[in-house]
């Protein structure tokens, strides 16, 4: 997270500030373009962060690219730039906050300006469709929502829906914190009974990231292998690649031609941040993310209508692509997509630091053995117990900031065993290495679970799920 602002930049001009963000976005492009260290890069972003904190704690609103201050804010009090500055920092790249217990989530969800899943909502989810709500929603981890009930107008009345989500193959090996998305999913997919439509990104894999075509696309097909491994029904689920897919589909290809014509350059560097040096395929992406948002992408599967509406499970890093394309669809004449937004899943070293597929010790991955989850939890994850077991069994443990427990809520199905341990692992009853083993006995066969089942996928079932066709659902 960006340092509280000192004092030079503190007291430079807005205008000055906006310049200095412009040539700090710059540097920060050069320097990931020239692949230079990851301490240089991750220093001069600490920068950029900071200035942009600066700017808003000067101006009152967001820096925007292209976008220069015309009046300065009314003065304020002097504290508000080191409050501003603590700000956490959440766009589709960088996830960044400065506390132990991760992202404020409320604050999140006013500056989005989405609306928090409350428990009447979760009890309607319940009503519509019979089921026990799923632990994600139990607990908060989806914890946002855009238009949800509209869905649950949609399904009372009879009237089709479908989901959409995706994931960026950057590479081969996923960790547990990219199953979250699809796990839901699969919950969704189950409990409506509705068709699924999964966005492989590897065109804008191979845009921002050091990869050959060929590599993108060969993530696509592995990390497929792991999302079909959650047990989606192959008979109302679409996999697809965007190398692949729109080449072949018309449908698709002229949803974003439609968008790219509403959405204008200043919109996107606003919203993205994209600067004057960004490749024109950067640009562009946003619109190809935002087509599976509307049917008639998928013309095999809701031949040519255009009404159906679109529920997106994702985590809310990707609601700016979404809050574009809500703009845009009453503009083309479809109706807006509806989401649900989870939280973050933690690093094992605490909520601040980032995971990393180029650092193995910063997730469980879903390759790792047995052995290595267990060395790995018990050398790696952020402990939010005491120094000596004296004061633990004293003053308790921290569940807010304990990754163990972070995760547990993750992944133990069972509420009140959960609560137990909150309650024990706080009062000082359980130690760290109790916690630590209990997450170990759940996540260990998970993984094995995991692992047995996208063995059995092969590349004939990849093939079958990544074949444009048609579903077995009815939308007469």
């Amino acid at each position: 997270m960006a340092d509280v602002p000192n004092g030079e930049q503190g007291c430079a001009s807005p205008l000055e500030l906006f310049n200095s963000i412009a040539a700090q976005g710059e540097l920060v492009r050069s320097l990931k373009a020239g692949k230079a260290s990851k301490d240089e890069i991750d220093s001069a972003v600490k920068m950029l962060l900071s200035l942009k904190m600066s700017y808003k704690a000067a101006m009152g609103e967001d820096y925007k690219a292209n976008c220069p201050p015309e009046n300065p804010a009314p003065e304020s009090d002097s504290g508000l730039g080191a409050a501003e500055a603590e700000e956490d920092f959440v766009d589709p790249w960088t996830v960044q906050t400065s506390s132990a217990k991760g992202i404020d989530y409320d604050k999140l969800i006013v500056r989005f300006g989405s609306s928090k899943i409350d428990k009447e909502l979760v009890n309607r989810i319940e009503r519509a469709t019979g089921q026990k709500p799923h632990r994600f929603l139990r607990r908060g981890i989806f914890f946002s929502h855009r238009d949800m009930n509209q869905i649950l107008d949609a399904y009372e009345n009879k009237k089709p829906f479908y989901l959409y989500t995706g994931r960026g193959p950057s590479s081969e090996a996923m960790h547990v914190g990219h199953l979250i998305p699809f796990i839901f999913t699969k919950w969704l997919q189950d409990v409506f009974n509705v068709p699924l439509v999964i966005q492989m990104t590897d065109d804008e894999k191979y845009l921002w990231k050091d990869l050959t075509l060929d590599q993108a696309y060969g993530y696509a097909v592995e990390n497929a292998k792991d999302i079909i491994a959650c047990g989606f029904d192959i008979n109302k689920t679409f996999i697809f690649s965007d190398l692949d897919y729109m080449g072949m589909s018309p449908g698709f290809y002229k949803n974003v031609v439609k968008i790219q014509k509403h959405v204008t350059f200043n919109q996107v560097k606003g919203i993205f941040g994209f600067t004057d040096s960004d490749s024109i395929g950067k640009i562009s992406f946003p619109a190809i993310q935002a087509a599976p948002s509307f049917s008639n992408s998928f013309p095999q599967i809701f031949r040519d209508k255009t009404d159906i509406q679109c529920l997106i499970p994702c985590a809310i890093d990707q609601d700016p692509y979404f809050r574009m394309t809500r703009d845009v669809a009453p503009r083309i004449g479809y109706p807006k997509p509806a989401l649900l937004h989870s939280t973050f899943f933690p690093a094992l070293q605490g909520a601040q630091t980032k995971m990393s597929a180029s650092d193995p010790n910063s997730s469980i991955f879903l390759t790792d053995t047995a052995k290595q989850i267990k060395t790995k939890v018990n050398k790696h994850a952020f402990s939010g117990g005491r120094d000596t077991v004296e004061e633990h069994r004293q003053f308790g443990g921290n569940c807010d900031v304990d990754v163990s427990f972070m995760y547990l809520t993750f992944f133990l199905e069972d509420d009140d065993k959960l609560e137990q341990i909150r309650k024990d692992y706080t009062s000082g009853d359980m130690l760290t290495g109790e916690l630590k083993k209990t997450l170990i006995e759940v996540l260990q066969p998970l993984i094995a679970e995991h692992q047995a089942r996208r063995k059995e996928v092969t590349d004939e079932i990849v093939k079958e799920f990544m074949t444009p066709r048609k579903l077995s659902y009815d939308f007469q």
